[in-house]
């Protein structure tokens, strides 16, 4: 690499150097809004920032916030809150599954959808003008539908265009192999520059030593009242993987998605992470190791090359 060529990572409030990122909570949320969770949505800035802070006060740096385009990622108040509680934040593009939107609005976007993200990458996000960090697409349960294949060729034209990192949501943590095989080996998106999410969900050690394998980051997020099985797993998975070598593929997050969950309204949220999680894991890889999970491993992830 050129000695004019650094890596950032772009945050809400602009460009920071990877390393400044600290300890990072790789995937979370802080706003979410969608029809298939009425009645539950992470619509209140004030317990964001309440949530923020308390992340924060366990010794929390950063958040990125995995909410893609079209369900209520609120990015205007994002740098507000960063400002607020010291907390970094990355925001994402991207597009979900096609359940979490109107058939009209999925109309609208299937035209240019390469260009929405490429737009919210380089030249910010409506009015706010705060600019995306990475793309966020998703898979489906044991495959790939049509929707998933659209949104993932338009991310890798994204990311082609700008160098940002894909992430990926694995329906009930299957489909690793059959993503990587569209985003690398069809599209051509270097394996390093995916990461995988909810991995731990289908722990199977066979797929997530393979994932690890073709070079992409696994996400392993938690805890979780629909998966509460695999929770209590995720040590063991997390401790064969870095047995294997593969411990600087590993990311760590909270994945709180519904009101309830935050630690402000009764959950465990974002503390949980680093009061249980990292502590509990630290047992089986110890403190350096889990030490590098929460810092050096989210600050590649993430980091795009610029020259």
């Amino acid at each position: 690499m050129s000695d004019t060529v650094t890596a950032t990572v772009r945050t809400v409030l602009g460009d920071v150097e990877p390393g400044r990122l600290g300890v990072c909570d790789a995937h979370d949320h802080l706003f979410l809004r969608s029809p298939r969770l009425p009645g539950q949505e992470l619509d209140d800035a004030s317990a964001a920032r309440a949530e923020l802070s308390a992340f924060r006060s366990v010794g929390g740096d950063s958040v990125v916030q995995w909410t893609p385009y079209g369900m209520g990622r609120r990015v205007a108040d994002l740098p507000v809150l960063s400002r607020a509680t010291g907390v970094h934040i990355v925001c994402a593009t991207g597009l979900h599954q096609a359940a979490h939107y109107s058939p009209e609005l999925l109309r609208e976007l299937r035209g240019g959808l390469a260009e929405v993200f490429v737009a919210e990458l380089t030249e910010g996000i409506g009015p706010s003008g705060v600019r995306a960090g990475f793309i966020k697409v998703a898979g489906g349960f044991h495959g790939l539908d049509a929707h998933a294949r659209w949104t993932m060729t338009a991310a890798a034209e994204a990311h082609r265009a700008t160098g940002a990192p894909i992430a990926v949501h694995l329906e009930l943590g299957t489909g690793a192999l059959d993503v990587l095989d569209l985003l690398c080996g069809q599209l051509g998106v270097a394996p390093h520059r995916v990461i995988l999410g909810h991995l731990n969900r289908s722990p199977d050690p066979v797929v997530q030593r393979q994932a690890a394998q073709a070079g992409a980051y696994l996400a392993f997020d938690g805890p979780s009242r629909a998966h509460h099985a695999t929770d209590w797993r995720m040590p063991e998975g997390v401790r064969a993987l870095a047995e294997a070598g593969f411990g600087d593929r590993l990311l760590l997050g909270g994945d709180t998605v519904v009101a309830g969950a935050r630690s402000v309204d009764g959950g465990p949220g974002m503390p949980y992470l680093l009061r249980r999680v990292g502590p509990r894991l630290a047992l089986e890889l110890g403190e350096e190791l889990v030490g590098r999970v929460f810092r050096e491993n989210p600050a590649r992830a993430f980091a795009v090359a610029r020259g």
